[in-house]
């Protein structure tokens, strides 16, 4: 019976110390705030091009026509390095190769070739050289041109995102200033802040088969000016 009495003591105890932490939880919940967002935004000038170049080559014979490509290929890579794109910028980033039909239909088609496409990517931490690498990628071959991604760096991304950032600061500062003097009480500290992902965009640019240069004049590139956006949320105390 002792026993039995001693454990339903202990048990009234525990429960009524789980009630006042219970309740002294709920007392931090009665802070007086003002919660306000604000979205800050930086125009930069992109600091990297990608460019996508890509020798398209066909032939009855599947192999003359991987070997045609590759020699195709080798020159425009060799010629880039010439003229001074590190080998590390140079990355290959597709490789196909398909059987082009004859115009019977199935079940009657025949293959008359087969086609090979070899992508090439350069990356250019000088934009300023962007038509200069088309160009060369023309002369020596290239003969389909996908895209031109403009880009920024990390360090100029972090750069641009740390102003935008003080930017949103400040506009949530004076929102959460001017409700605060409306409802005539002062703001004494900052319980939490919240910091968006923010948004940097990579700007392309596709231009045609067509579009690239046919003649000496070189061809120009233009990589504008792209945004970045960050978002703070504020929630300050009040009295």
């Amino acid at each position: 019976m002792k026993n039995r009495i001693a454990i339903l003591t202990a048990l009234v105890v525990l429960v009524a110390l789980l009630a006042i932490g219970t309740v002294s939880a709920a007392d931090t919940s009665d802070d007086r705030t003002i919660t306000a967002s604000g979205t800050g935004s930086v125009i930069g000038t992109p600091d990297r091009a990608q460019i996508s170049l890509a020798v398209e080559t066909e032939n009855v014979d599947v192999k003359a026509a991987q070997a045609e490509n590759a020699a195709i290929m080798t020159k425009v890579m060799d010629a880039l390095k010439a003229a001074g794109i590190p080998r590390d910028a140079l990355k290959t980033t597709g490789y196909t190769i398909y059987p082009v039909y004859d115009d019977i239909r199935f079940p009657a088609q025949k293959i008359k070739a087969y086609h090979v496409t070899n992508t090439l990517t350069v990356t250019l931490h000088d934009v300023s050289r962007t038509g200069e690498v088309i160009d060369i990628g023309v002369a020596n071959g290239i003969n389909q041109a996908n895209s031109i991604q403009f880009l920024l760096s990390d360090e100029q991304a972090q750069v641009i995102r740390t102003e935008a950032l003080k930017e949103a600061t400040a506009r949530a500062a004076a929102d959460a200033q001017t409700v605060a003097t409306a409802l005539g009480v002062n703001i004494t500290a900052v319980k939490t802040v919240d910091v968006g992902q923010g948004y940097t965009p990579v700007l392309f640019q596709n231009y045609a088969k067509n579009d690239m240069a046919s003649g000496s004049a070189p061809t120009p590139i233009q990589p504008g000016e792209v945004t970045v956006t960050a978002s703070v949320t504020v929630t300050y105390l009040i009295r």
